[in-house]
């Protein structure tokens, strides 16, 4: 059951406490007292809720699936999640606080508040945001409560919609696609509004082009994330962005949320593995610092500390002693995740969009060169890391093997989401989609592999707490070998 408390809408920036953002986030007022809230409190809370739900518990569930990191403490969630075995009780927090009892209800207020104030700005970022939260939940969970959900006390038990109504829509049952909410949300932004962002709003200070841009770039992910189960639909989608020709176009545009550099405040993926008593629970994975080393790529000493004359790893399931001391193991560097915690949490890239359309101009023949378009990707990820065009140039004409798309479309594929994977480090949930639908980058079972049958999970199990107190929801339900709908690979 998803209890909607009427101050669960408060509880994420009393988890996050923005430093530098503090007159945005300090929303510690009586829940009796709604009329207090204004968009512009709300706003920023809805921003650090999603970042927070994308880089939390759920990234690092996502990210030892795909092997980039492994869990070093055996009994740890990590440690579990290394070797597919899975719970009801694992995601709890991520499910009731970070999603439905935080982002999307905040959200959804965000959108009442917004259309009570003369603020469809506002409405059309909570819209954009909501429909992102959405994603997440049903990419990890499939079937979930989405067109009933977020009523409060009036459906304390709301339905399951399926994961294919939620993706496409289902006017029979009054499902809303999410395309169709992203579309709404990008209408809101282009109507009148008396009430607009501005510092308050922490991706883009109130910019409501970027804005638009985020939001068509989002429809492209969805297009993406379904375009093997529907490649039509996807076509159509990815088509319908490409002549409106408002999307994210350079790293400038990229929705990004930022952190604090202080406790409290800093980006989950830092306070986890450098300040909590978890902080030994993860590693870099041996196996993803070879890919790395196989592709000679010189984002590697970017996105994981190198203590001493190698990085220290360990291999996916090793059950085995750990390389002492701790303090020298490699682990998230700043251009992830900020040298004191400041993220950014990167949820929408310019090198994602640059990937997504080499990729369906490879598979479903929409406009553009894929290997224009994957170059183009490659050198976004790897300016935001920082390498200078030059070493990008000289990168590229001494790895041809890595620079130009060869072979069969599906060995050009695998090329893409392999360079989309290494991109994408610290996004978990991307990366697992990816694998999930495309079946790469290939990996190869963890070390003790257990779980149902010993293989990576393709899904989360539904929380125990849901099972108990909604009749919708199946108990059991489908296990972490059964796959989502939009994954066919």
């Amino acid at each position: 059951m998803i209890r909607q408390l009427k101050k669960s809408y408060f509880l994420v920036p009393l988890l996050l406490g923005f430093s530098g953002c503090s007159d945005f986030l300090d929303v510690n007022v009586t829940p009796n007292n709604p009329t207090a809230v204004t968009p512009a409190v709300l706003l920023p809370t809805v921003e650090a809720g999603a970042a927070f739900a994308n880089a939390n518990e759920l990234n690092r569930f996502a990210s030892v699936i795909v092997q980039q990191l492994a869990g070093a403490a055996p009994n740890s969630t990590p440690g579990q999640t290394d070797i597919y075995a899975a719970t009801g009780s694992d995601f709890g927090n991520q499910w009731r606080f970070e999603l439905y009892g935080g982002t999307l209800i905040n959200a959804q207020k965000l959108i009442e508040l917004g259309d009570a104030n003369s603020g469809k700005a506002y409405s059309g970022i909570g819209k954009i945001l909501k429909a992102y939260a959405f994603s997440i939940a049903t990419d990890v969970w499939g079937d979930v409560p989405y067109s009933q959900a977020l009523q409060g006390e009036a459906n304390p038990q709301p339905r399951l919609d399926s994961q294919e109504d939620i993706y496409k829509g289902n006017a029979a049952l009054g499902i809303q696609s999410l395309f169709d909410l992203v579309r709404e949300g990008l209408n809101d932004l282009k109507a009148e509004s008396q009430v607009k962002p501005g510092k308050d709003d922490l991706a883009y200070a109130g910019n409501l082009t970027k804005w638009e841009q985020a939001g068509n770039t989002l429809l492209l992910k969805l297009a993406n994330t379904i375009s093997r189960k529907e490649p039509a639909l996807a076509r159509t989608v990815i088509n319908e962005v490409l002549t409106k020709g408002t999307y994210i176009k350079t790293n400038a545009d990229d929705l990004n949320m930022p952190f604090g550099g202080s406790v409290g405040s800093q980006d989950p993926r830092y306070f986890y593995t450098n300040e909590s008593l978890f902080k030994d629970d993860l590693i870099l994975s041996t196996r993803y610092l070879n890919r790395l080393k196989d592709l000679n790529d010189p984002r590697l000493p970017i996105l994981f500390t190198k203590p001493g004359t190698d990085y220290v790893t360990i291999d996916n399931g090793f059950r085995g002693t750990l390389p002492q001391p701790s303090t020298n193991w490699s682990r998230y560097n700043a251009y992830v995740v900020g040298a004191n915690g400041e993220g950014p949490v990167r949820l929408l890239t310019n090198f994602q969009r640059a990937f997504i359309l080499a990729e369906s101009a490879l598979i479903l023949g929409t406009p553009g060169d894929p290997q224009a378009l994957y170059t183009e990707g490659i050198t976004a990820s790897m300016t935001s890391a920082g390498l200078t065009p030059a070493q990008i140039t000289t990168y590229l004409a001494a790895n041809p093997t890595v620079a130009t798309l060869t072979g069969t479309n599906a060995q050009k594929l695998e090329q893409i989401i392999t360079q989309k994977y290494i991109a994408f480090t610290g996004n978990g949930l991307e990366i697992w989609n990816d694998v999930r639908r495309t079946g790469y980058p290939r990996l190869t079972a963890s070390l003790n592999a257990a779980g149902i049958d010993g293989t990576p999970q393709v899904r989360a199990v539904y929380v125990t707490q849901e099972q108990e107190r909604n009749p919708y929801f199946p108990n059991p339900g489908p296990q972490t070998n059964v796959r989502v709908w939009w994954d066919i690979d």
